[in-house]
């Protein structure tokens, strides 16, 4: 490398040399020598710069070799790329994976069959989206005190449904629900009483007693329609639904949320519909408790949770009506009005009346030929009262027709466990009460007063699918027969849900 050359003791020294001679010269005066010191000055100065320019040359003529040697080894890894990118692409080219494949081709085709087989599972699971199913398992074991010729019982029943939804059209959603029944024994409801022991008992009435068909029990059709028509349904408050097929008309009037599950909640049929309609047969269902026909319901809940619905059905009657012989020829008709409000500091509470006409009613005495016309109005009520404590009441009030009993009051409440530690059980009580109609007074010359019903159970969770309730039932009067003794009945429950 070259060294910068130092010019300035080399100038001290010829100024040196150039002073002694001087001094030694007579005649050099100061002047010529500060001109020649200025010039001397001068060339180092040039010196120095060309001494700068060559060490920058010297830089630049080594700078070439070393790019050089880096452009190369750049050469050589791009090229080692390229080629490794080459093989990554033949190998994606086939399907199959092999050994000789770069790792890198191997884990993309791996991650890309892990995608394909996830999509085909989010699609599987897409298909059941808005799928529902269920079944249930009850069997009841009773045994009695008061009932002429009965002995204990012991019944089941097995409840299966699917609710499938279709396509939209357009805003409107629609679905299907299907649900079968099957099961046997009648419980002790051959008591001789107007309310009855036990609402979960079923056995299709057409077989032999030890035959356990299934039945179609329920299979209709629902679309929601979101008001008004052609409106952007995320700011609909409004909603018109449509039902038609075969149904359980209570699924959609005469609703209770304490006393309304026969399978869970309370076992007497006072108790799980209003006894005009379910015990005193206004309902007019078929054999099994189906009957075809359609439903319209207009809900509005511009002020939810403060909704309110109106709600009209029309089902096939009787005993040709109910079975699909003469289903609208003489239909029953309901029509029902309800509100959810948030009553006793923001509790939610459900209030319903109703009113409905049968021509295809039965009258009391059997040996009245033909059906005859009966109608009446209902109500039945829901409220919390506290965090565990549900009260209930319904009332029914018979208008025309010949019946055993043309007024119905229940009342109960449910309580939840958690007021004792089983935050998962719940207890229920309710007392039932049933009048005697002034004509089935005359007709039986021995019938006054009132039925009274009271019952009690309590249902124990095992676990989320598991439960079983025990209970006791009280017939005070029964049938309005005064001297009749009063009946007991007392129960256990299990119910296996899915």
């Amino acid at each position: 490398m070259l060294n910068r050359l130092n010019l300035k003791p080399l100038a001290v020294a010829v100024t040196l040399a150039c002073a002694a001679s001087a001094a030694s010269s007579a005649t050099a005066n100061k002047a010529d020598l500060a001109r020649l010191l200025e010039k001397l000055n001068q060339r180092v100065e040039k010196l120095e710069q060309r001494n700068a320019e060559l060490e920058n040359q010297l830089r630049a003529s080594r700078a070439p070799a070393a790019n050089t040697t880096a452009a190369a080894a750049l050469a050589q890894r791009v090229q080692t790329l390229e080629t490794q990118q080459a093989q990554v692409e033949r190998g994606l080219e086939k399907e199959s994976i092999s050994e000789r494949e770069p790792d890198l081709t191997a884990r993309l085709k791996l991650l890309e069959s892990q995608a394909v087989n996830a999509q085909s599972a989010v699609r599987k699971v897409g298909a059941f989206d808005g799928v529902s199913a269920g079944f249930s398992l009850t069997t009841v074991a009773q045994t009695h005190r008061g009932i002429p010729a009965a002995s204990s019982q012991l019944n089941y029943r097995g409840d299966a449904y699917v609710s499938l939804p279709l396509a939209k059209i357009g805003d409107i959603e629609h679905k299907v629900y299907a649900q079968f029944r099957l099961g046997q024994g009648q419980g002790l409801n051959d008591a001789p009483s107007f309310a009855k022991p036990n609402a979960s008992a079923f056995r299709v009435q057409s077989t032999a007693a030890d035959d356990a068909v299934a039945v179609l029990g329920q299979a209709w059709y629902q679309a929601d329609i979101p008001l008004p028509f052609g409106g952007y349904k995320p700011h609909s408050k409004e909603t018109l639904e449509l039902n038609f097929g075969k149904m359980d008309p209570f699924v959609f009037f005469d609703q209770n949320a304490a006393a309304g599950d026969e399978t869970r909640q309370f076992l007497n049929t006072i108790f799980v519909h209003n006894p005009l309609l379910d015990a005193g047969g206004d309902i007019g269902v078929d054999a099994n408790g189906f009957a075809p026909g359609f439903r319209l319901s207009y809900v509005n809940a511009s002020a939810k949770p403060q909704t309110w619905r109106v709600s009209l059905g029309v089902f096939g009657a009787g005993v040709q009506g109910a079975n699909y012989q003469r289903s609208l020829s003489a239909p029953l008709v309901m029509l029902q009005a309800e509100t959810e409000q948030r009553l006793m500091q923001g509790l939610a509470g459900n209030y319903r009346v109703y009113a409905w006409r049968n021509p295809q009613a039965a009258h009391y005495d059997a040996a009245v030929a033909g059906p005859e016309q009966h109608s009446g109005w209902g109500m039945s009520a829901d409220q919390r009262v506290g965090d565990g404590v549900t009260v209930f009441g319904r009332y029914g009030h018979q208008l025309q027709g010949h019946v055993s009993f043309d007024r119905a009051l229940t009342l109960g409440a449910e309580f939840n466990g958690s007021y004792w530690g089983r935050g998962g059980d719940r207890m229920g009580v309710a007392l039932g009460w049933l009048k005697i109609s002034q004509d089935y007074r005359a007709f039986s010359g021995t019938a006054s007063g009132a039925e009274k019903v009271g019952e009690w159970y309590y249902r124990w969770r095992i676990n989320s699918q598991f439960e079983l309730s025990p209970n006791f039932q009280y017939f005070g009067n029964p049938a309005g027969e005064g001297g009749a003794d009063a009946i007991k009945v007392l129960g256990l429950r299990a119910q296996i849900s899915y």
